[in-house]
């Protein structure tokens, strides 16, 4: 159930000719309080002031509620989503809040997902809008930036890694460059992802941009920062400043957790073949034969398809692990 918080009219409500591209941004919350006031200032701190917050709790034990509910009352485009109640996990409850926000979309807008310990730069909703802007909205597009890396304090440490390569499918298996606290979705790709079920095992973020690139939709990488990803010990994935930081990340996490993902996208991709392109349902079909081989067939599909993550590094720990996995 979706419950509206002393909510007016917004301008860019009306449907219309000259109707402004609304963006609905999508937060879950769990326990975030010590950070979450950023985060939410950010938002009203943003150039582009045409959106609504859709927010949903996942179960929180501190005072993020209350700070949500305070945030609330001093804004008039709040919609709380309070039905499932419980703790979902991040995915299921991001999963959920596009649900409900395909609901209200108009062709026109766009959705945008939230971390809630981390703080938007002034122009991130305004460079999602143009880049998006430019695209039909049936076609399925996605759009993600780079991060400056900050400390808990949001001192700067770094920054994410650059896009190197193009995105594309099946190379979207084997690396997410959609960072969630980064991507906006247009109103054909929302109605993309929300017409599928992937597994518990798979992060939402990932998820929308292997089956963006499957279906032959648009993957918008753009080389500007547009947050501060606060780099704490809570973080539910983070980010390595650079390639050989994140192959041995990789490294010490070994390949079993690795590939119950990749097959998870390969598993959930293959119950909606009528949403792919009919290279990638010839490209999943391939996958899942040479999983069920052994190293000598798993070499000959890494040499017949462009399964290449961004850097040589992490290519190379891939071909490894799929190969022996």
């Amino acid at each position: 159930m979706m419950t509206t918080e002393t909510r007016a009219p917004l301008a860019g409500d009306g449907i219309g000719a000259g109707r402004a591209r609304r963006v609905v941004i999508l937060l879950s919350t769990y326990n975030g309080a010590a950070f979450l006031r950023d985060q939410l200032q950010s938002f009203v701190d943003q150039t582009y002031t045409n959106w609504v917050l859709l927010w949903r709790d996942d179960g929180s034990t501190d005072d993020t509620v209350a700070i949500m509910d305070a945030f609330a009352a001093r804004q008039d485009r709040c919609m709380r989503v309070q039905e499932p109640a419980g703790r979902l996990g991040a995915t299921a409850s991001f999963l959920l809040l596009l649900r409900d926000a395909r609901e209200m979309l108009h062709p026109t807008d766009l959705v945008a997902f939230s971390d809630q310990d981390d703080v938007w730069l002034p122009c991130k909703l305004a460079r999602g809008v143009a880049a998006l802007g430019k695209i039909e909205p049936e076609r399925p597009a996605l759009y993600c930036a780079r991060q400056v890396l900050v400390d808990d304090t949001l001192h700067p440490i770094g920054g994410s890694a650059k896009c190197l390569r193009a995105p594309a499918f099946p190379a979207s298996l084997t690396q997410n460059i959609a960072s969630g606290c980064t991507t906006m979705l247009n109103f054909g790709a929302t109605a993309l992802v929300v017409a599928t079920v992937p597994l518990p095992v798979v992060h939402h973020d990932w998820w929308c941009y292997v089956l963006i690139t499957a279906a032959g939709g648009m993957c918008l990488c753009d080389d500007a920062a547009v947050i501060l990803y606060r780099q704490h010990g809570g973080n539910a994935v983070g980010a390595p400043a650079s390639a050989v930081r994140r192959a041995y990340a990789a490294l010490r996490r070994g390949p079993s957790a690795f590939m119950v993902v990749f097959r998870a996208h390969l598993a959930a991709l293959s119950k909606h073949p009528n949403l792919l392109s009919e290279r990638a349902r010839r490209d999943v079909a391939r996958l899942q034969y040479s999983m069920r081989g052994g190293p000598t067939r798993r070499w000959a599909t890494l040499r017949s398809l462009d399964l290449q993550r961004q850097s040589r590094a992490e290519t190379l720990i891939f071909y490894l692990w799929f190969t022996m996995g």
